[in-house]
């Protein structure tokens, strides 16, 4: 018995450090996905190819199938993210980001591949890796019994903060997250924006290399909300990595530098907002204000709808009220639009008009739409016989770098024609540089 006893103890041990996977399993090949992104592709191949050593995080071939599932929930994903970045991660419920999570925090065994956090092997140094990650799980992990304060003290240890910058410390993660009037009640008290903040406010304690935020927005209000995107974004000038995952498209605009779509446990696009709304995008938004030939005459608005679909024909009419149109317009180059409206808009009455680009939501939903349960799977591939394919959203024609050359010119061009300045179109972003390449790419049809 005691012999037994000591050699089930050692291979308890092996196993809890993942002995057998380290020696066995982690031998990562690099694998060749089909129909994989170009974007995608090339940053599994960075990857591959160590560029990506110097990141907080990288990740390697990552994937985990659950016991009786066919299709694996994450499916060999592979990104790196450098500090001072904020990295998102979309995709709708059961796409895989909180398995992802999971795998990366120890939670969750990996099925394959490999992730690093600060140099540390998920794998095999998982103690090292929590002494430089914080995480604020989907659902609060805390104790109602406990105050604020007492949790910020409590992790604060655990992840070892000296004993007499402990008091500093919750002091400042109390006042980061604007938790001082609650400080001192217990957390079962707090409503659920108070809980989420104190647990970003666990996830921030001791300033971890990486800080992993899984919808850490959720049931709060507008200010308390913004409140959040601050600390965050203090955490990202500090020079550290955050990865974070939402479902508010106006809070990944607000926060990440990069973004990844996850759809089927896989990355289906992954750059900047910009990028991915240029790459992307399915045309722009027209919307038109009218104004009536003199007070009291109501607004006869079939003229400008005339107009807008021979001139722009399978144009999306989105909104209708008194005095205000607003169209969808897929395929037409930015300079047509400006050159058609500015043309007719004394003759329909146009009184003002703006033309935006395709929004982040637009992106999500189109990608959302090949997200399946894996029994919507077995279903079509019984009715189809093995002959399903994923469909795959592809993205816009673009142009030579001589056909953008020859662009700017007849873009200067536009601009005296229309009289006013396109590039100050589509930059709700900031990124002028991308738009007026929108813009010329759009000429250059002319």
């Amino acid at each position: 018995m005691a012999v037994e006893g000591f050699v089930f103890f050692i291979l308890n041990l092996l196993i809890q450090y993942r002995f057998f996977m380290d020696n066995w399993f982690t031998k990562c090949p690099q694998t060749t996905v089909r129909d994989e992104d170009e974007d995608v592709a090339a940053e599994r191949q960075r990857v591959y190819d160590g560029a990506s050593k110097t990141d907080i995080l990288q990740i390697r071939d990552l994937s985990k199938t659950y016991v009786g599932r066919k299709r694996a929930a994450v499916d060999r994903i592979c990104v790196g993210v450098p500090a001072g970045e904020c990295f998102g991660l979309l995709g709708v419920n059961g796409a895989g980001k909180t398995t992802t999570f999971k795998m990366l925090t120890g939670d969750s065994d990996v099925s394959s591949g490999e992730a690093t956090v600060a140099g540390y092997s998920i794998l095999t140094e998982i103690l090292d890796v929590h002494q430089n990650m914080g995480y604020c799980p989907q659902f609060e992990a805390i104790d109602e019994l406990l105050t604020g304060r007492e949790h910020l003290y409590l992790y604060a240890r655990l992840r070892g903060v000296p004993e007499c910058e402990i008091p500093r410390v919750t002091e400042w993660g109390i006042q980061k997250l604007g938790l001082t009037e609650y400080a001192g009640r217990c957390a079962g008290t707090y409503s659920g924006g108070n809980k989420r903040k104190l647990s970003t406010a666990i996830a921030m304690i001791g300033c971890p290399a990486l800080v992993l935020l899984d919808e850490p927005t959720t049931g709060m209000d507008p200010h308390s909300r913004r409140f959040l995107w601050n600390a965050i974004m203090s955490v990202i000038q500090d020079g550290r990595a955050v990865v974070l995952t939402s479902h508010s498209m106006e809070e990944c605009e607000a926060l990440c530098t990069r973004l990844a779509i996850m759809v089927n446990g896989t990355f289906k696009c992954l750059g900047t907002i910009q990028h991915l709304k240029y790459k992307f995008g399915d045309g722009y938004v027209v919307t038109m204000k009218m104004k009536a030939a003199r007070a009291g005459v109501s607004l006869d608005l079939e003229p400008v709808e005339s107009f807008m679909e021979s001139s722009f024909p399978g144009c999306v009419q989105r909104e209708k009220h008194y005095n205000t149109l607003q169209y969808e317009i897929a395929s037409s180059s930015l300079a047509r639009i400006f050159q058609l409206v500015v043309a007719n808009k004394e003759r329909l009455s146009i009184e003002d008009y703006s033309v935006s680009q395709t929004t982040l939501d637009q992106v999500f939903v189109n990608f959302a739409k090949q997200q399946t349960a894996e029994d919507e799977d077995a279903t079509l591939n019984k009715r189809t016989a093995g002959r399903r394919k994923d469909v795959k959203i592809l993205p816009l024609q673009r142009r030579t770098q001589k056909q953008r050359d020859d662009g700017h010119v007849e873009f200067r061009a536009a601009n005296e024609l229309c009289g006013v300045d396109l590039t100050l179109v589509s930059c709700s972003c900031g990124a002028l540089d991308e738009a007026d390449e929108l813009i010329s790419a759009a000429v250059g049809e002319q």
